[in-house]
């Protein structure tokens, strides 16, 4: 987001911790994600309350009307304080309300002491996609019923994620929103380690490793990065030995395949 919808965000994030502490944290979630696919579903609606002309009472007034007694007192000071906010552009105010319906899921599992488990989570479902095109299909699929999907997923990963995961999977697949899975599965993990204003790295190793390894890398990147970096470990045969660390743009590569490639770039420079 730019200009007035950043400093926008701000806003409804400030709304957001202030009613966070009372609120269920679940539930404000799933109620955020639902204001959201109202917004999508009702163009005209979304136009109207994104429209920086028209005075912010009025538009408050609109969101109370629609949505008092159908969603917690806490959902509906969110909703009301992204209405009040100028938004660059109309599909601002629904990503931004998605945005805070992340933030309050992954806020869920830290008060649950599980956030790492999410991101974990989170990674692996991504996984499992790339390695599952018939599922990656049927999640896709706009032929099958969201409610088709939830029932899905519910038996793939119901009783083995977190609460949050199932949470924010059955979101993104549910409600695409014009993004790939992938796509969306990075934005929510991006949105999750902020939690915790982390960066997030994935280390792509010939072997898996050990729980001392990754802390001792975890530490080493601290002190690069000067913050706290959640690692999310890929196993690749490919990597032939050593390993690399995507972090954001960053990419450190100390594997024998990523010097045979600076070796052959060099040469053909």
């Amino acid at each position: 987001m730019r200009g007035l919808s950043r400093a926008a965000l701000a806003e409804v994030e400030e709304r957001f911790n202030a009613v966070a502490a009372s609120a269920d944290l679940g539930t404000l979630a799933d109620e955020l994600f639902a204001v959201t696919d109202l917004l999508d579903r009702e163009h005209g609606l979304r136009r109207n309350l994104s429209d920086a002309s028209r005075p912010a009472e009025q538009k408050e007034q609109a969101v109370r009307g629609l949505l008092q007694g159908k969603v917690s007192e806490a959902a509906l000071e969110v909703a009301v304080a992204a209405v009040r906010a100028k938004w660059s552009r109309s599909g601002d105010l629904p990503d931004a309300v998605e945005r805070i319906g992340v933030t309050a899921a992954a806020a869920e599992a830290e008060s649950a002491g599980k956030l790492d488990e999410v991101e974990d989570e989170l990674f692996r479902f991504g996984r499992i996609l790339s390695a599952n095109p018939t599922l990656r299909r049927a999640l896709v699929d706009a032929a099958i019923p969201g409610e088709r999907k939830q029932e899905l997923l519910a038996g793939l990963i119901g009783d083995k994620v977190a609460p949050s995961t199932l949470r924010l999977v059955t979101q993104l697949v549910v409600h695409q929103r014009g993004r790939s899975l992938e796509t969306a599965l990075e934005e929510f993990g991006w949105i999750v380690a902020r939690t915790r204003e982390r960066l997030v790295g994935v280390v792509r190793s010939a072997v898996p490793l050990s729980e001392a390894q990754k802390q001792r890398l975890a530490a080493s990147l601290r002190a690069t990065y000067g913050r706290d970096v959640h690692l999310n470990v890929e196993v690749d045969p490919e990597v032939l030995g050593g390993f690399s660390i995507r972090i954001g743009d960053d990419l450190i590569d100390t594997t024998i395949a990523g010097r045979i490639e600076e070796v052959r770039r060099r040469l053909a420079g």
